[in-house]
């Protein structure tokens, strides 16, 4: 945060970069604003791809649920096939120009890595630990929460991990229709031919990521399986 709020440094440092530039930084907004923005963006986005990627998961991995697999999987997929723009400019005419349409674009192309390992977590799970539990009189309910999940944590963890990443650099995106972020800079820079406002993007946007993905894996670590695989 303290980086980011130094626009004396940015400038000292783009400055050096590019100095034939005559304008250093994107006039908008300050660059503390563009990554709040884009957190906000990710936050939420990952956030409603969670609330429904894991449980759908779940879904069709129990017994009912199970005819859906397959449409489910498929589904997810072809989520992430759309590029984000397309879905951005379907939206658009249905919830407006800003955060909503790049909200549903984010959390459609990051539900298949959350779905996936859901799925594939879940099925991992030894028949011999569902067997034991039920030994013990532990309901469904129960054999999911205290056997299932925390056998499965580690590669739904990885899912969400994989999505939350991708959402850094998709999110970007959304600058095209008034979402803000750390877009803004990078179109920008494309227009007006600026490397430094596209250096003001992608930067933070690059530590955005390595930040998230280093925070999601540190909580992989303190997953009880992962240690003990470790």
């Amino acid at each position: 945060m303290i980086l980011i709020s130094q626009d004396a440094w940015w400038i000292w440092f783009l400055g050096s970069l590019f100095p034939a530039e005559s304008q250093l930084l994107h006039p908008r907004a300050s660059l503390q604003t563009l990554v709040l923005q884009h957190v906000a963006l990710i936050g939420i986005s990952s956030s409603l791809t969670i609330a429904i990627g894991v449980p759908l998961g779940i879904l069709v991995t129990r017994t009912y649920g199970r005819p859906f697999l397959g449409i489910t999987s498929d589904l997810t997929a072809l989520g992430q096939t759309f590029p984000p723009v397309a879905v951005l400019a379907l939206a658009v005419p249905l919830t407006g120009f800003g955060f909503r349409p790049t909200i549903l674009a984010l959390v459609l192309y990051g539900l298949l890595p959350v779905v996936r390992n859901t799925i594939a977590g879940l099925t991992s799970v030894p028949g011999e630990a569902r067997d034991a539990a039920r030994g013990l009189g532990m309901t469904g309910a129960q054999i999911l929460l205290r056997v299932e999940l925390p056998l499965a944590a580690r590669i739904i963890l990885a899912g969400i991990r994989t999505s939350v990443v991708i959402n850094v650099g998709t999110a970007m995106v959304g600058a095209v229709i008034g979402a803000g972020g750390l877009g803004s800079p990078i179109i920008a820079g494309l227009i007006q031919n600026n490397l430094a406002f596209i250096i003001q993007g992608a930067l933070p946007a690059a530590f955005l990521a390595l930040l998230l993905d280093q925070a999601i894996a540190g909580v992989e670590t303190l997953v009880p399986g992962n240690r003990a695989t470790a």
